[in-house]
């Protein structure tokens, strides 16, 4: 999940930009580019999801398959 956290990391870079920032138009950018940064994150987390719980089925299956013989 270190990805998702670096991305996490990102938007509340982009979410203190926005606190700092007095120009409408940079602090919609700032806030705009945070909430990119969250939904990376979320994929992230997503792909890390189904990546270990691919992981455990093949685990699985290969139990099985050993087991029967």
């Amino acid at each position: 999940m270190i990805l998702a956290e670096e991305f996490l990391r990102h938007a509340a870079d982009c979410e203190r930009m926005a606190k700092f920032t007095h120009d409408r138009d940079n602090k919609s950018a700032w806030n705009g580019m945070a909430e990119r940064w969250l939904r990376c994150a979320e994929w992230a987390k997503k792909q890390n999801s189904a990546t270990h719980n691919g992981d455990k089925a093949k685990l699985h299956r290969r139990s099985a398959d050993s087991s029967s013989h």
